[in-house]
């Protein structure tokens, strides 16, 4: 053989083992992600990298969609009034309810072969309404108080007051699997900790969506293969690995590398300056899509922290955050400045609102009207000598939060704030230190919401997290105002859009006044995905685009 032919067939056979991992690929989607859920429980620790994680595995009963429409994605129909699958009631103590009449898709199955019933919706109801169960949004489940069983598909669930989100409900526990888990936590009130999703997350039977996880590495990956017994459209995939690492610059590396095929937008993976610098390096190589959507970047304030129960050092600490300035020259302008939590997106927005411009001299003027005057080293000090000193927390590895802090960091040090960076992993940070209030001052990360969410969650007093609702609830902030709580009830029961926008914008004057977190930005999530991925569709909400994973697939 000579030289040349040598050559010839080296190439030859170098091209075919190229070949063979781009076909593998296109049978395995490889995801990397930044973060890495605490636990697989649907219902425990409200985090954003679960969300998504089973978005893949779990179907909700109900979703908004990519047009922000909700729909039915375990139902037959969505229950409404109009279609008398939902009727408002006279109740016995003269107050008005509702009947919701939910009907489950009939070939809706577990990972097991198991039938998902309503035995299931029963047992899911239960656990709900139990405080000692640690769910971090049992407000799906408390506002039913009772459930009748018509058949294995059709149950009718009665509220004890009209709701607006009365169609709204999330996904179904299979009560084959952890019934008898339940029932032998219930006593010691240790469900969470004995729960078959933390400690064996590969059963097939906790899946009821178009893949299952078989693979679980806690801290490296999620391993998901195609639920044998779902009935939907077929999912595209043999396999799809979800692949944590940590640091967003090594995360972006692997994209690079062919490591990982693709990183989605919803909070998870890589900050929007790599995307755009990704894009600007690589115009060419992925698809690129950013969208405007309802991630609420913030930071919250630790209530406990004498330093921070003055409104007035509030009130300097956002003043002296250029916050417009963070955003241009991070985003590009991508991701707009933020007053509250709702979004301008939001139909119930309002402009009607307190806005903190950036002023740095009235940031000052505010602390030394609140006793606090500069020291030798330019940082404040109060008449007994107490320096104005906070921890700042957020995800450690996220780059471009990192980014976020320095540039604060800066920014408050102009105004005689001393913040302090002890960053944490995102496992760390919100399975265990936010919502036990751990943290000491400041801690910087994001809220995510579906289209019309309640922000009974995040912003009610019987949402704080303690030992004895079992760290359930993801009011992080220990915030506690009963004109708020009066609102937030009142808003979930109005019917009528204008009625409830106008008691939307109260709750919004409410925030920003009392200044429970300092606002930042909402997110314009930023996803690179590989061009041969068809059907990829992001929501821009708490109901992620994983939800609709079936759909995904490689072109032909």
């Amino acid at each position: 053989m000579t030289f040349r032919t040598t050559l010839a067939a080296l190439g030859i056979a170098g091209l075919m083992m190229a070949a063979a991992p781009a076909q593998a690929a296109k049978d395995q989607l490889t995801i990397g992600v930044a973060q890495f859920p605490s636990t697989l429980h649907p219902n425990i620790d409200a985090e954003v990298i679960k969300s998504y994680t089973l978005g893949f595995v779990i179907r909700n009963i109900t979703a908004f969609d990519k047009d922000w429409k909700n729909t039915c994605l375990s139902c037959t129909e969505l229950p409404s009034v109009k279609n008398g699958t939902a009727k408002i009631i006279d109740l016995p103590n003269g107050g008005k309810g509702m009947e919701v009449t939910i009907k489950l898709k009939p070939d809706l199955k577990w990972a097991d072969g198991k039938p998902v019933t309503t035995k299931d919706l029963e047992f899911t109801w239960r656990l709900g309404r139990d405080p000692k169960t640690g769910f971090s949004n049992s407000q799906p489940w408390t506002r039913a108080v009772k459930i009748d069983i018509i058949d294995a598909t059709t149950a009718v669930l009665t509220l004890d007051k009209v709701l607006a989100s009365y169609n709204e409900w999330d996904q179904i526990l299979p009560e084959h699997i952890e019934g008898p888990v339940y029932e032998k936590a219930k006593e010691a009130g240790d469900y969470i900790k004995q729960t078959t999703y933390a400690r064996n997350p590969t059963t097939p039977g906790l899946y009821n969506g178009p893949y299952m996880v078989t693979g679980y590495t806690s801290g490296s990956q999620v391993v998901l293969e195609p639920n044998p017994y779902w009935a939907g459209t077929k999912p595209g995939f043999k396999r799809i690995v979800l692949k944590l690492i940590e640091n967003t610059a090594a995360l972006q590396a692997n994209l690079l590398s062919g490591d990982v095929d693709m990183i989605g937008g919803e909070g998870v993976g890589l900050s929007i300056d790599q995307v755009l610098e990704l894009r600007k390096q690589h115009p060419d190589r992925f698809e690129y899509l950013f969208k405007p959507s309802l991630n609420y970047e913030h930071i919250d304030l630790q209530n406990g922290n004498p330093l921070l129960k003055d409104l007035r050092v509030r009130q300097a600490l956002i003043y002296a955050a250029d916050r417009k300035t963070l955003t241009d020259r991070l985003f590009q302008g991508l991701q707009p400045v933020a007053d509250t939590w709702v979004n301008p997106l939001s139909a119930n927005f309002t402009k009607d609102t307190l806005h903190y411009p950036f002023d740095l001299p009235k940031a000052k003027a505010l602390l030394a009207e609140a006793g606090w005057k500069p020291g030798p080293d330019g940082i404040c000090r109060d008449a007994a000598g107490t320096r104005l000193s906070l921890e700042f927390a957020t995800t450690a590895g996220n780059r471009l939060r990192e980014l976020q802090q320095a540039v604060l960091q800066n920014n408050w040090k102009a105004a005689c704030i001393e913040v302090r960076i002890k960053n944490e992993p995102a496992r760390t940070l919100f399975g265990e230190t936010m919502k036990k209030r751990s943290y000491s001052g400041l801690a910087m990360y994001a809220w995510s919401s579906s289209v019309t969410e309640s922000p009974r969650r995040t912003l009610a007093t019987d949402n704080i997290p303690t030992e004895a609702n079992g760290w359930g609830g993801a009011n992080y902030i220990n915030f506690s105002n009963p004109r708020m709580d009066e609102l937030i009830t009142k808003a979930e029961s109005v019917l009528d859009p204008d009625e409830a926008k106008a008691l939307w914008a109260e709750m919004e004057q409410i925030y920003a006044k009392e200044l429970p977190v300092i606002p930042l930005f909402f997110r314009s999530e930023a996803h690179v995905y590989p061009k041969w991925l068809k059907g990829y569709e992001p929501t821009g909400h708490g109901h992620y685009g994983s939800m609709f994973s079936e759909n995904w697939r490689a072109a032909e």
